[in-house]
C-alpha cells in the first residue's frame, strides 16, 4: 500500500508544480494585457492560447458587463491559490496516511 502512497504524494507534487507555473502565466499575460501587446508577436499568442479558454469560461460564468475592469484573471488566480491549498494539501494527507 505504501507505493499508493509514494504515487499519490508525486501526483500532488507534479499538481504543485503545474499550479505554480500557470500561475505565473495568468499573471504574466494580465500584466501584458496593460500595455496593449503585438498581437503577432509569438509570446503573446502563447500566452492568449494558454489563458484566452480558462478566462473566457470564467467570464461567461461570472458575467460583470457594468464593471469596466476585467476580474477573470483575478478570480483564475483565487481558484489556483484553493486548488494549491485544498487539493494538494489532502492529496499530501492522504499520501501520508497511505504509507
Amino acid at each position: 500500500m505504501f507505493a499508493v502512497g509514494f504515487f499519490i504524494d508525486a501526483l500532488a507534487g507534479v499538481l504543485s508544480i503545474v499550479l505554480q507555473i500557470y500561475m505565473w502565466i495568468v499573471i504574466i499575460a494580465a500584466l501584458i494585457s496593460w500595455v496593449g501587446p503585438d498581437p503577432y508577436n509569438p509570446i503573446v499568442r502563447f500566452l492568449r492560447a494558454m489563458t484566452e479558454p480558462v478566462f473566457g469560461f470564467v467570464r461567461r460564468l461570472v458575467p460583470l458587463p457594468q464593471v469596466g475592469i476585467d476580474f477573470s484573471p483575478l478570480i483564475v488566480l483565487l481558484v489556483i491559490v484553493f486548488l494549491q491549498q485544498f487539493l494538494v494539501n489532502t492529496l499530501h494527507h492522504l499520501a501520508r496516511t497511505l504509507q
